[in-house]
């Protein structure tokens, strides 16, 4: 979002000026700038949604890069896209590492160890200009109202696009200008017809892709192309654009009155970025057509005032301090939204900060000569810049696995985990000794596959295998996430013995041939092709669980009504199933809970009688199916009328019901002899 001061010079009309005329600063477009990021402060800060501005700010950036490169190749210079990127990111970079650096400070005093990590892989993608694919992957969802939880480098994906989009269309403008001068095509021309096929190829992309799923569209490059293709045709047009000065009043005023409204008037949850996005880029193409029009009732006066041209000065920093400011303020308040006080006093920061950035930082790089004289001093300039987050970023990576493997090397002393609940366990640990996995790694604590996963996180799946191959047996583990976990015992016992183990599991997704309370869309018929999959690869054996608790706590423990029909299948077909009792479910999110209660583990367990039946409901269908065997290890997860969130300093809960890859170590000797018992293979 970095402006260029020096723009071609408005005709009367409000078109570009034609080739050779010096270049002069257009101050409406600095003014739109300034609502635009109004408008998106103000709508993430008090009304927790989506004002249109941010898309203002692409086709605004498209504009003005449009005249760059076409008054270049107009003029006979050089596109020189090396020294145009060089250039670009020079600028671009300070600014937006001096909030990255100040965001992983903020982070360190103000937000809970469970989200670190986050923070510092979005700290990596926002750096290197791809957090929309990481928050894409990611089936983030931007209209989320609490902000309090977002990560404060999520307003990067907008930033992101951008810097994919610098690198793209000067190649373009470059690639065009090769074939206009070896055909003897007019380029302005040329560049119309690319540019419309990419808006409109764009357009019915984003159309389409917004109504399948538009929590990845939101983020999606290719679905925001349209925008920028439309900010380049607007700056291809205005010179033939030739309007009246009513006209031209009506347009501008039209153009602002629309854009203020979009995110008032619009279902942008339901919408964006698709077809209804065309409301606010049209909005700021109208304004941006009608120019300066000359007269004291024209919408450019207003654009064109001293407060709003200074703040566009700054909008580039503002927009880059509005949000981690929001996210930090509500975290460390623990507030879900801003109330109008609140509200003022984050906006008052974000100014203060956004000029202090532009006047101290961003300002002086951008005046700095030494980079401009060779390339390779642009260069070592920005990877100083770069260098300056990547520093911190690396360092506090390191600092968090290096505190983890000098506890994980004395685990077995200080950290016994299901040990400690054996009768012949002699208790040797050292009191002062920290618990494992740490809070900061415990969001980490899924099973490791060797061979890999193929995960859909919108989905809710995950297949995966341990690239065991011509292994003397097949485990094949079914079922929901809670199957998933029992993963781990599983592939230490598969790495001894040999076995090759395959998993293919879908959240809140249980073996069921019916439907239930809880089941994840398309449950049903995932379970189905699960199944055919199953009787096609005739392993020696299924792993699933059986049992449920239930998230409710005034429920108990279930068994699917139809859990026995796909069991019967598999065992007819000649494959006999390990079935595991279910694990037990938290009040709250135990990670959390430990870090609000540090000193006080028992409050952050669960009541035995909130997650089990006094006999566990599958002994009831046991007798239908002579080739299913029943494991139950509840008595590692609750001890008399409690089930602890910490169990032999070991933190037994990832979140508030996924046992953690850690726990599951410390259970693997006992799961393998029963596992080994129910399969018969203790006697091979």
């Amino acid at each position: 979002m970095t402006q260029q001061r020096t723009l071609p010079p408005p005709a009367q009309s409000g078109a570009a000026p034609r080739a050779g005329r010096k270049s002069t600063f257009r101050p409406e477009i600095q003014g739109l700038r300034s609502l635009a990021v109004l408008m998106v402060m103000t709508y993430h800060i008090w009304l927790g949604r989506v004002s249109g501005g941010v898309d203002v700010f692409l086709l605004i950036s498209a504009f003005l890069m449009t005249l760059q490169f076409v008054g270049r190749y107009e003029q006979g210079r050089p596109m020189a896209l090396f020294k145009h990127w060089l250039h670009l990111f020079r600028r671009l970079l300070p600014a937006a590492v001096t909030v990255l650096v100040a965001v992983l400070a903020a982070s360190m005093f103000f937000l809970p160890r469970t989200r670190w990590l986050e923070v510092i892989s979005q700290g990596w993608t926002s750096l290197f200009y791809v957090e929309n694919w990481f928050l894409q992957s990611q089936a983030t969802n931007y209209y989320a109202s609490d902000h309090s939880h977002a990560s404060p480098f999520q307003h990067f994906w907008s930033l992101s696009i951008q810097g994919q989009i610098f690198i793209l269309w000067p190649l373009i403008f470059a690639g065009a200008a090769i074939v206009a001068k070896r055909f003897r095509l007019r380029y302005r021309v040329l560049l119309c017809y690319i540019f419309a096929l990419i808006f409109l190829v764009s357009l019915v992309y984003s159309i389409v892709f917004t109504y399948a799923d538009q929590t990845e569209a939101y983020f999606d490059t290719g679905a925001r192309l349209w925008e920028f293709a439309l900010g380049t045709l607007v700056a291809l047009a205005l010179p033939a654009l030739r309007l009246p000065r009513s006209w031209r009043l009506v347009l501008g005023w039209l153009g602002i009155v629309a854009m203020l409204s979009c995110g008032i008037l619009l279902n942008v949850q339901a919408s964006f970025p698709g077809y209804v996005a065309l409301w606010p880029t049209l909005a700021a193409a109208c304004v941006i057509a009608a120019g300066q029009s000359g007269s004291r009732l024209g919408v450019d006066r207003i654009l064109s005032s001293k407060p709003l041209i200074r703040l566009g000065d700054n909008s580039y920093a503002l927009y880059l301090w509005h949000w981690p400011v929001l996210v930090i303020a509500l975290a460390a308040t623990g507030k879900d939204r801003a109330g109008p006080i609140t509200g003022a006093v984050i906006i008052a920061v974000s100014l203060v900060l956004a000029y202090l950035t532009t006047r101290f930082i961003e300002k002086p790089w951008r005046e700095w000569q030494w980079p401009e004289v060779r390339r390779r001093r642009a260069v070592i300039a920005i990877a100083a810049a770069a260098a300056t987050a990547v520093v911190p970023l690396a360092g506090w990576q390191l600092q968090i696995n290096f505190a983890t493997a000098a506890a994980a090397s004395q685990a077995w002393a200080n950290n016994p985990g299901a040990r400690s609940l054996d009768p012949a366990y002699v208790d040797g640990a050292d009191k002062s000794a920290p618990l494992l996995p740490t809070l900061a790694t415990a969001a980490d604590e899924w099973p490791r596959y060797d061979g890999g996963c193929t995960s859909d996180e919108k989905a809710l799946t995950n297949v995966c295998n341990n690239g065991k191959q011509n292994a003397a047996k097949t485990v094949v583990i079914i079922g929901n996430s809670h199957a998933h976990v029992w993963a781990t015992p599983i592939l230490t016992l598969a790495e001894k013995y040999g076995w090759r183990v395959e998993a293919i599991t879908k959240g809140y997704c249980p073996v069921t041939d019916k439907p239930a309370p809880g089941q994840s869309e398309g449950c049903l018929d995932f379970d189905k092709e699960t199944l055919k999959k199953v009787l096609a690869m005739k392993p020696d054996v299924v792993v699933t669980t059986s049992t449920r608790t239930d998230p409710d706590p005034n429920a108990v423990e279930f068994l699917d009504p139809g859990w026995v029909a796909p069991i019967k299948t598999i065992n007819d077909a000649g494959i006999p199933v390990v079935a595991l009792r279910d694990t037990p479910r938290m009040h709250e999110a135990v990670p959390a809970c430990l870090e609000e209660h540090p000193d006080n583990y028992a409050a952050c367990g669960s009541a035995t009688a909130a997650n089990y039946a006094p006999t566990s409901p599958d002994a009831a269908v046991a007798g239908q199916l002579p080739d299913t065997k029943f494991l139950d290890f509840s008595r590692f997860f609750c001890q008399g009328q409690v089930c602890p969130a910490v169990i032999g300093n070991v933190m037994v809960y990832k979140d508030d019901n996924h046992v953690t890859r850690t726990y599951m170590e410390s259970l693997t000797p006992y799961f393998e002899a029963e596992f080994l018992a129910a399969t018969g293979w203790d006697a091979e």
